[in-house]
């Protein structure tokens, strides 16, 4: 996943497995945002934020509509230098927390950071509020006469979308003044629960983290694999009335901004901020729902057969298939691999992705206090992203590795943009994770040797594209009945796992069973926590890609020109402009019946295997 702009190599030795089994595990060199907390640079940065602010708004505020075009293009790149300089410091201070979010004083120094960004940028507020009261013949006429100007149009129609729901010049001063002890102050308390988490799994000789726990349920051992959920389920079960009320405040704190705002649903600020219409993700969330019976449906009772089980239990999921000896992944394979794949494709993904690997750039071991999952991280278009994973050396983090490191690629490309372009919608931000992750894939099937290994593979790739897309959509319509039941008042944590029941079983199908204690698996998710209504962007980018790569398979002339065109685009373009010269449209609801055949035509592939 990519990593909000706003925010968070040494050997890994794993005592459940025992000694170093994954070989040297790069670390974050962080210092290429600053040399320590206390650099003077740093400091530097921060009195620069927060002069600037307070000029900004004294030379600009009740000016813009005086403003010509030399002059207002003047005034947005004063703003976009103040944001990359802030976006900078938050960066780091955000990734140095997530290294160790149990160490007190990373968590203090992000929050003070945010404190001090908070107050030096309250100053600016009034500039989207100033600009969106701008009339739209006097904003065209500048256009005109400045193409430099024109450039940022895409920013100023985003940023006018939001017109019809903007608040007056003080209460929106107020909002982002109190946004400290808000959303965020939940987000951190949602976080360090997790990262504190320890769960007894039966079997084990300590205590694991969330990451090695969850790790545990794609271990072949079906024994490891229930202890590991009926220890999960024990923990949640036992925080269950903090989870509740994480999700209570923030879903009751997000009515009360829709409602002041007239949003017309719960989802539409994220639409808006995807720049994508209501009715493109309502048409490709009724396509996969419609979809179920022939994806996740019958592929889990073809994995049930294989296993040899007349139902599967929940742990059973995303159990590998027991076909091959499982393998465990060093990093130098799972580099060499990825690498490997990008450069088939064109070797300039392959030269753009290599200093992740050598300068720095990723964090891959699993560590105590570190965040659990993957992202990729664009810090700011100065610098370059940096990519976090938790790597376990199984054959998903490979696939990990290629989708984070798809980010960074497209980051990378996007940032010759600037900060307030390159920014892409989430819609459109798994574009490249989604696609890196299906040239490594198809690179490893080319290379099986065995129809067992082809077998697994396929296998393996139709369970992370279910997991992409059915799981996702199945968490989408899990938000939005929780937004729209607490909307009637308060939820017990019963309601909610209510709630998270009836999607799953709707997605899952009538392969599965249940186990007590499933029905509070809700609670781990931190998009629902981080991020409300971003899960759509999963399925969206993967439909997208499967889209895309049928055009590459099918031969389109200059394919990779394209593609490279579009990464670079950032947040240029609207979807339809990007995806035209594929002749591409995911506004025409058959675009999304695309992307699903192609899951399906995986499992038909399993199912002749079968003959």
């Amino acid at each position: 996943m990519p990593f909000p702009r706003s925010l968070s190599a040494r050997p890994l030795f794993d005592a459940r497995i025992g000694g170093n089994s994954f070989g040297n595990l790069p670390e974050w060199d962080l210092t290429d945002l600053y040399e320590s907390p206390d650099a003077k640079a740093l400091a530097v940065d921060l009195d620069y934020v927060e002069t600037s602010g307070t000029n900004f708004e004294a030379i600009y505020k009740d000016q813009l509509a005086t403003l010509d075009a030399k002059g207002l293009l003047a005034c947005v790149r004063s703003y976009e230098m103040i944001e990359t300089t802030a976006g900078r410091l938050m960066s780091y201070a955000g990734l140095r927390y997530y290294q160790n979010t149990m160490d007190s004083e990373r968590a203090k120094f992000m929050a003070d950071m945010q404190d001090r960004i908070t107050n030096a940028t309250t100053p600016m507020v009034f500039f989207s509020l100033e600009f969106n009261r701008l009339d739209e013949d006097h904003l065209t006429r500048l256009y005109a006469e400045n193409a430099d100007l024109a450039r940022y149009k895409p920013v100023f129609d985003r940023m006018r979308a939001m017109r019809p729901h903007q608040l007056s010049d003080e209460m929106e001063t107020y909002l982002h003044d109190a946004s400290v002890v808000g959303a965020s102050a939940w987000n951190k308390l949602f976080d360090e629960t997790m990262a504190g988490l320890m769960f007894t799994v039966a079997g084990e000789e300590e205590e694991l983290n969330l990451e090695s726990t969850l790790n545990l349920l794609t271990d072949p051992d079906r024994t490891k694999r229930e202890a590991a959920a009926r220890a999960l389920a024990a923990v949640f079960d036992k925080h269950i009335k903090l989870f509740a009320r994480v999700h209570n405040t923030l879903a009751k704190e997000k009515e009360i901004d829709d409602r002041w705002r007239k949003m017309p649903s719960a989802q539409h600020a994220r639409h808006l901020s995807n720049h994508v219409e209501p009715e493109v993700v309502e048409a490709l969330r009724n396509a996969v729902v419609a979809a179920y019976p022939k994806l996740s449906h019958r592929y889990y009772r073809l994995k049930a057969k294989w296993m040899g089980l007349e139902r599967l239990q929940v742990w059973d999921r995303n159990a590998p298939l027991a076909l091959e000896v499982p393998k465990v992944v060093n990093w130098d394979e799972a580099t060499e691999t990825v690498l490997g794949a990008y450069a088939a494709f064109d070797p300039e993904m392959a030269r753009i992705a290599k200093p992740f690997f050598t300068d720095g750039w990723i964090d891959a071991g699993v560590k105590p206090g570190k965040a659990p999952g993957a992202f990729a991280h664009p810090t700011v278009t100065t610098v370059h992203p940096y990519v976090m994973l938790n790597y376990l050396g199984k054959p998903r983090d490979v696939m990990t590795l290629a989708h984070e490191l798809g980010h960074g690629v497209h980051q990378v490309l996007a940032a010759g943009q600037g900060e307030l372009l390159s920014s892409t919608p989430l819609t459109l931000a798994e574009t490249a994770s989604v696609f890196g992750e299906m040239l490594t894939f198809r690179r490893l099937l080319d290379q099986a040797k065995t129809p067992a290994e082809k077998k697994t593979l396929l296998a393996g790739k139709v369970e992370d594209m279910i997991n992409t897309v059915v799981r996702q959509i199945a968490f989408y319509d899990f938000e939005c009945k929780l937004h729209a039941a607490r909307r009637e008042g308060e939820l017990t944590p019963d309601d909610i796992n209510a709630l998270w029941m009836s999607v799953q079983a709707q997605s899952l199908g009538d392969a599965f069973d249940f186990m007590d204690g499933y029905e509070t698996f809700w609670a781990y998710i931190p998009h629902f926590v981080h991020s409300p209504f971003y899960v759509y962007a999963y399925a969206f980018g993967d439909g997208l890609v499967n889209a895309l790569y049928a055009a590459y398979e099918g031969g389109l002339p200059d394919f990779q020109t394209k593609y490279f065109d579009m990464l670079k685009a950032g947040g240029s373009k609207h979807h339809k402009e990007l995806l035209a010269p594929f002749g591409l449209d995911a506004s025409d609801p058959k675009f999304w019946d695309k992307g699903l055949s192609m899951i399906a035509g995986f499992i038909d592939e399993l199912e002749a295997m079968e003959d």
